[in-house]
């Protein structure tokens, strides 16, 4: 598959102040990620550690936090690695399949999908 970049916004939970920045359409990452400098101007503080599996094999631990995604006339609280110096910034799996959209590798942009659910309650 083809990669690409997408520009999209990241703000604080308050959805206050946003930056605009441009990642890499990263589906085979969990979380979206974004330098660590980036989010603690934005007020975004890490929450906690997670376990990543790296293209190695490694296992590395992260700091993971919360942010409000701006993406594609789309926005929702997701979770936020905090990379490291020298890192990319990616728009991960969890982040699209949150806010309904998937990737369309031909014309190198995102698209709205509907959600998939088990049934409907009619009671």
């Amino acid at each position: 598959m083809n990669t690409f970049h997408v520009r999209f916004e990241i703000g604080d939970l308050a959805a206050t102040h946003f930056e605009e920045v441009t990642a890499l359409v990263d589906t085979g990452s969990t979380f979206t990620s974004a330098p660590r400098e980036l989010l603690a101007r934005l007020g975004i503080r890490p929450t906690r550690r997670e376990p990543f599996q790296i293209a190695s094999g490694e296992v590395i631990e992260s700091d993971v936090g919360d942010a409000v995604i701006r993406v594609a006339g789309k926005q929702g609280a997701m979770p936020i690695i905090f990379n490291e110096p020298g890192e990319p910034t990616l728009l991960g799996a969890v982040t699209l399949e949150a806010l309904l959209l998937a990737v369309d590798p031909v014309r190198e942009t995102l698209v709205p999908v509907e959600g998939l659910r088990i049934s409907r309650w009619d009671p």
